[in-house]
């Protein structure tokens, strides 16, 4: 049987062979943590401590009563230190707690498992809420939301995207590898969650440990499969997935619930896991630490909050020119290559969406600048959306947001296909990124 797989597409070098063999390692406790009241798609959090104030390990720090949001809780026992505007990974300053950690741990009850038939959906979705859980994969969209789907709508599958299509990045392939039980469980919950019948694993080709973990993992549960997909990027994109795994396609302008499929990542669903089985919300995460200006890559697990600059650090750290600088030779990431987005310092805090920390040689990223449009079309042919990047991004370039939009420049991934291809070297994903800020900012203002 072959291999599933999407229309279009590209082959880039994965440099996977850095850290795929390499365990998930628990990184050093830090000792200072910044923790953003927004690491989520929707509301950001109002504080719920305040300088001065105690806090443990596990204790909600951050609110908002919004339906499109996430609490987000202390990753570290310790003193607040203020509550205060601090950079964040996306590019950004927001509203920060920053913890002075004690050094105590709190031991979670790890060997706890609860049985799914004595959780109801709401019991799900309230301690998922709770938990403080979102998408793992990058877009960290609040979990509690996707599994309450529209009245009338109806899910039947639900697809874990185990593919990791991102190069250099390997914290999902070894989550499941190494806890392939935890991926399944969480899997079935989120099934139940939402009423849906089956659920797929979508897993790359080029990862057969763990697609054999995995199916060994659910040889028991009748209605949970493996997909083997190509290896080809980006497979891991949830319109891309799910025309891979199981031949639906979602329409133009819709999300994956109409085509009656939610999509999630096995690292959401170990948090799941540990969320409904320990009652541990999402304060910390595995990510990989990789590129070739890291001196020892590696596959971590990182309490949410810790500095980059800390983490970098436990691996060897980068040649630089002093404290949280970045030399000139050197871009670090907030992801992978593809998609990531480049940091000014390394005084930023890991996120809940922080899959991986990429630190690429800047000669290795070919950056001289970029020439005119040569119209070979050639991001035409690699685009999985089926768009006309070329003239995307002339529209995104010059703001022209209405040609923009009707061109269906929305339905943009923001992938890097094109960028990656492109002969003059433009940097088409950005000018993209810009009409598409343009055309949310335009829709803003029409509302108020």
């Amino acid at each position: 049987m072959g291999v599933g797989t999407f229309d279009r597409g590209i082959h880039p070098e994965y440099h996977k062979e850095l850290t795929s063999g390499k365990r998930i390692e628990s990184a050093a406790l830090p000792k200072t943590v910044i923790i953003p009241l927004q690491q989520h798609a929707g509301a950001p959090c109002v504080p719920l401590v305040k300088k001065g104030d105690t806090v443990v390990e596990g204790q909600k720090i951050g609110d908002v009563k919004a339906f499109v949001s996430a609490p987000v809780h202390a990753s570290i026992s310790g003193k607040v230190k203020d509550v205060e505007l601090s950079h964040h990974p996306v590019g950004v300053r927001t509203l920060s707690v920053i913890i002075e950690g004690d050094g105590a741990v709190k031991q979670w009850p790890v060997n706890e498992r609860v049985s799914l038939d004595s959780l109801t959906p709401d019991a799900i979705r309230g301690n998922i809420r709770e938990a403080g859980i979102v998408g793992m994969g990058g877009a960290a969209f609040p979990s509690s939301v996707k599994l309450q789907p529209p009245k009338g709508v109806t899910i039947d599958i639900v697809i874990l995207n185990g593919c990791e299509c991102e190069p250099y990045l390997t914290a999902d392939h070894r989550l499941m590898v190494e806890e392939p039980e935890k991926v399944v469980w969480g899997l079935t919950a989120i099934m139940k969650a939402v009423g849906a019948s089956k659920g797929i694993i979508g897993i790359e080709e080029n990862k057969p440990d763990a697609i054999e973990a995995v199916q060994k993992a659910a040889s028991n549960s009748s209605n949970v499969s493996v997909a083997v997909l190509a290896a080809k990027y980006p497979q891991g994109a949830e319109k891309m997935l799910i025309q891979a795994a199981v031949k639906r396609k979602v329409p133009v302008g819709k999300l994956p619930l109409d085509a009656g499929v939610l999509v999630n990542n096995v690292g959401t669903a170990v948090a799941f896991y540990e969320a409904l089985n320990w009652g541990k919300p999402l304060i910390e995460r595995v990510l990989t630490v990789s590129g070739n200006a890291v001196s020892q890559p590696k596959n971590l697990r990182v309490r949410i909050g810790a500095s980059f600059e800390d983490i970098l650090n436990q691996c060897g750290g980068l040649v630089r020119e002093g404290t949280g600088v970045i030399p000139p030779s050197v871009e670090v990431l907030n992801g992978g290559p593809m998609m990531g987005i480049a940091q000014g310092t390394l005084n930023v805090p890991v996120v809940k969406g922080t899959s991986g920390i990429t630190a690429l040689k800047t000669v290795s990223l070919k950056r001289e600048g970029y020439g005119p449009c040569i119209k070979c079309a050639a991001c035409v042919e690699v685009c999985p959306m089926g768009l006309m990047p070329y003239r995307l991004g002339d529209y995104g370039r010059a703001q022209r947001t209405v040609e923009f939009k009707d061109w269906a420049g929305l339905s943009c991934i923001e992938c890097g296909c094109c960028s990656y291809v492109c002969p003059a070297k433009r940097p088409l994903v950005h000018w993209i990124r810009v009409a598409k800020f343009k055309a949310r900012t335009e829709t803003v203002k029409v509302a108020k």
